[in-house]
């Protein structure tokens, strides 16, 4: 991945765990809008990570049909 974007959903692997799992994170801006304070959130947990603690692997796609939506939509 060249460049993230705010608020997108990526799938990624963790750099801390070589078991090879993947599993969707989203680019947080809780702590700032610009790059340098983003974070990863995992999905289904309140737990934000450094960028660099994930290796981002692909932008997840939502289905067609069922847009993405945040939870309390």
């Amino acid at each position: 991945m060249k460049s993230l974007v705010a608020d997108k959903f990526y799938w990624a692997r963790s750099s801390k765990h070589p078991d090879g799992r993947t599993t969707i994170v989203q680019v947080s801006t809780i702590f700032g809008e610009a790059p340098d304070f983003w974070t990863l959130a995992v999905v289904g947990s309140d737990q934000h990570h450094m960028l660099s603690d994930f290796e981002i692997i692909a932008v997840v796609e939502p289905l067609e049909g069922y847009p993405l939506r945040h939870a309390a939509e």
